[in-house]
This record gives structure tokens, sequence and C-alpha cells, in this order.
């Protein structure tokens, strides 16, 4: 999932950059800055996740009580 959304933003970033007059060094700063957003917002959904995991096995095992 990480590897699509950065393949994805990389290459939006670079698409968009053939539309500019800006140079390639600026794209690749785009690109650069996409790629770290995008790994923190799948840290953060892989937290979300492992927290919701927790939250469901805590729930199951107070049913059983």
């Amino acid at each position: 999932m990480r590897k699509l959304i950065l393949a994805a933003v990389a290459g939006t970033a670079f698409a968009l950059a053939g539309c500019s007059e800006k140079p390639a060094e600026t794209a690749t700063e785009a690109a650069t800055e996409a790629a770290a957003d995008a790994s923190d917002a799948a840290s953060e959904a892989a937290d979300a996740s492992g927290a919701a995991s927790e939250a469901a096995a805590d729930a199951s095992e107070a049913a059983k009580m």
C-alpha cells in the first residue's frame, strides 16, 4: 500500500513538473516532500490500525467475562 501511494505521489509530482517552467530540481524536491507526507500518512494509518486491533481485542476479552 505504501509503495502504491509513493508511486502515485511521485508520478503526479513529475507529471506536474513536466507542465511547469520550473527546473527539475524543484520537481524532485516536491516529489521528496510528497513521499515523506505519504510515508507519514501510512505510518499514522498503521498506528491507528494497531490501536483499533487492541481495542477490538479488549472488547472481545470483556465480552467473554
